[in-house]
């Protein structure tokens, strides 16, 4: 819902400004005009700091409707001796693991940080394999 509540407030409410100072103070870059020159958020880039909503010269950006935010892991409470995460109690069973390996693109096992890596699973590939 919230989505359709930004998109609302963007093609209702921005103004269309040229010089754009929400997007010129992101310091994630999270903002960009789309073709009619609205502006639209990439909410995985958004950390949340408002500086948008605060330089906005029309009010146009509310702070109600940009909550999300990305997450980056920094390994918060690693257990060395359950080689366990806070994180992993509360995710579906699998979805996050601890274990050796590196980056490989063939196996889509990208790095996020210098910590986690990421395996992408393809659609096309899953419904294959049921």
């Amino acid at each position: 819902m919230k989505d359709i509540v930004e998109k609302a407030m963007m093609l209702f409410t921005c103004r269309r400004c040229e010089d754009s100072p929400c997007i010129v103070v992101c310091p994630e870059e999270a903002l960009e005009k789309d073709d009619d020159g609205f502006i639209v958020r990439a909410t995985n880039l958004c950390v949340g700091c408002q500086s948008c909503v605060a330089v906005c010269p029309f009010g146009s950006i509310m702070n109600e409707v940009f909550t999300s935010k990305k997450s980056i892991c920094d390994l918060c409470d690693f257990d060395d001796n359950t080689r366990t995460l806070k994180c992993m109690e509360t995710a579906p069973e699998g979805a996050i693991t601890i274990v050796d390996t590196d980056e490989n693109k063939e196996d889509n096992i990208h790095r996020l940080n210098d910590n986690v890596l990421v395996r992408e699973f393809i659609w096309d590939k899953l419904m294959k394999n049921e």
